[in-house]
């Protein structure tokens, strides 16, 4: 066994045992740092298979942004864990099956031949190689109508989202912006003028001195 593949099933038991703590812990600030436990795995085992710029875009997106946005949503949120005992024991036979239909399917796939001796092992490639650079040529090039079509779907999911968020509910107290900027000083201020009583502040000057 060479020192690649040890890292490679090294780094897979890893991401299978935080892959398997994440939907099993109770807690959910412990299951979304299993989380990022599976992301460093998987970001490790893309870079085995000389995938280093997917690895890179793993960690400084998944775990950089999305996961330190999940671990402050869920840390802001009031989570009942009754409630989510609950749910995970309703849905447990479903999951189950769903398990064990993967494993199936993992199975099967080693079993048919799929390893290092069936596939050729990628060449070397000289030292001004950039994965990076050749990973966009073939977006821009050979994988450019996927790409847009993806993109496209990502902003309409985007402004689906928006629009979702800033519905009216009757439930919910909105604040227009647009008539926070139309409003004017005579509908805030009201200015009352009364006359002013001489005899009244007289006989209270009196009162007082006495």
């Amino acid at each position: 066994m060479t020192f690649v593949q040890f890292c490679f099933y090294l780094f897979s038991a890893i991401l299978v045992f935080a892959a398997g703590m994440v939907v099993t812990i109770r807690n959910p600030v412990k299951s979304a740092l299993f989380l990022v436990l599976a992301f460093f795995s998987a970001a490790c085992i893309w870079i085995t298979l000389e995938a280093e710029f997917l690895a890179i875009v793993l960690v400084l997106v998944y775990v950089g942004a999305v996961m330190v946005l999940f671990l402050f949503v869920v840390m802001m949120l009031d989570i009942d864990l009754a409630v989510m005992r609950a749910g995970f024991t309703r849905y447990l036979p479903v999951g189950s099956v769903i398990a064990v239909l993967l494993i199936l399917e993992i199975a099967l796939v080693m079993v048919s031949g799929f390893g290092s001796d069936s596939y050729q092992a990628p060449g070397a490639h000289p030292a001004d190689y950039s994965n990076s650079k050749e990973l966009g040529r073939l977006i821009y090039t050979v994988y450019v109508y996927p790409f847009e079509i993806a993109a496209v779907i990502l902003l309409v999911a985007i402004v689906a989202a928006i629009a979702l968020t800033m519905r009216r509910r009757p439930d919910s107290k909105y604040i227009n912006p647009s008539e926070q900027i139309k409003v004017r000083r005579e509908d805030r201020l009201r200015i009352v003028k009364m006359k002013s009583n001489p005899r009244a502040g007289a006989k209270a000057a009196d009162g007082e001195s006495s």
